[in-house]
Order: structure tokens, then sequence, then C-alpha cells
């Protein structure tokens, strides 16, 4: 019986980082969902699918071969058997993302997966549907948050180290209008699970929310 522990939670507030961390001193393989979602936006962004386009994304999704290899301990994510990491995180794949995973056809492909890699591999997988709808049998739920300001900040500082220019009240509107987006797709909406733990990390360092994470799985793990 494989381990598995579900975080979820909305865009920015943390998730791949702390489960990456989180992962190495668990000894856990980490699945970033997130990644793999982002390869489908990239995929339909380099067919020139439009985002108003439903019929569209649900035809072309077939197309799209993901899979998730682990190469020097870290996943790599493959779109058609090309290694697709260092081109999943801008902007213009996370506005396609927010779309196509919305799609029932593409969160079914992708879910299946995900499910396939829980079932033979103890893991801490991150998303916005893990301990809900992918693992909803998860030894350990945990539901990550932060304010929208405080993630809009947390993506400004990215966006800086990396030399980008960076609009702070643009980022916030774009986090929000992505909250809503999330929680009100029809598909796998995102919303806490009702056995989750909440962990508000607005006023909480990236040393003191994986420690947090590990307390709170020890803890299930001792009252089992």
């Amino acid at each position: 019986m494989s381990y598995a522990v579900a975080i979820d939670g909305p865009a920015g507030a943390g998730k791949s980082t702390i489960a990456r961390l989180a992962a190495k001193k668990m000894n856990l393989v980490y699945v970033d969902t997130g990644a793999m979602y982002r390869a489908m936006a990239l995929f339909m962004l380099r067919e020139g699918v439009a985002p108003e386009d439903a019929e569209g994304i649900c035809k072309k999704c077939e197309e799209a071969d993901i899979t998730i290899r682990y190469e020097n301990g870290e996943q790599a994510v493959y779109l058609n058997g090309e290694n697709v990491n260092a081109l999943l995180r801008t902007e213009e794949v996370s506005h396609m993302a927010a779309v196509t995973s919305a799609r029932r056809e593409v969160r079914v492909k992708l879910v299946d997966l995900q499910k396939q890699l829980a079932a033979t591999t103890d893991v801490i997988m991150d998303g916005r549907d893990i301990g809900t709808c992918v693992l909803p049998d998860a030894d350990v739920k945990i539901y990550l948050t932060a304010d929208s300001r405080v993630r809009a900040e947390r993506r400004c500082a990215q966006l800086r180290e990396k030399g980008e220019p960076c609009d702070i009240e643009e980022i916030e509107r774009k986090i929000i209008e992505r909250d809503w987006q999330d929680t009100h797709r029809e598909e796998s909406p995102l919303r806490k699970a009702a056995d989750a733990v909440l962990v508000d990390t607005s006023d909480m360092s990236i040393e003191q929310v994986v420690e947090k994470i590990l307390e709170i799985c020890r803890e299930k793990k001792g009252n089992r």
C-alpha cells in the first residue's frame, strides 16, 4: 500500500516549492500536477488553439502525450517526447492553463496518469483537486493558502530575480481572477477537502511551512 500526501490550494500559495522540499525530507516522490496542466496548455498554444475554442481544446488534448520522468531526483515533464520544464512558467502558459484545466476531457486524461503514479509510488502531490478528486483517500490532506497580496508579492519577487518587469497590481488582479476561475469551474473545482488541514502561509517562511507540513504528517501517522 503506497503512502500519499495531498496538497491543494490556490495559485501562488507556494504549493510546488513546499511540496518539493517536503518530499526530499520525507523521501517521497514529488508530483507537480500543475506542471502537467501547463504542459497541456503549452501544447494548445503551439497548436494555435484559442482559449475560447472549447471544442478545439477537447479534440486536441487527445494528441498530447504528457509523461513524467525522474531525472537526477527531479521531476521532468515531457510533452510528446520533449522535456518542457523550462517552458512552463510563462504568463502566457499560466493564462492558457487556467482555461484548459477547466475542460473535463483534459482533466480526465491527466487525472488518470496522476492516479497511476500514486497507486505504485509513495508520493506528495500538489494541485487544486488532489484531496477532493485525484487522491480522496490520501493519508494526509493539506490545504495551503495565502492572502492574494502576499501571493502577488511573491510572484513579483520571482520575476525580479529573473530580471523581468513586474506590475504587482496587475499580478494580483490575475491571481484573484484565477482564484475565481478555479473555484467556479464545473469540473473538479478548487475547494478544501473536509478532512484537510488548513495552513495559511501569509506570515510564514518557506522553512516554517515545510516544518508545519512535516509536523502534520507526523501527527497523522501517530494517530493511525
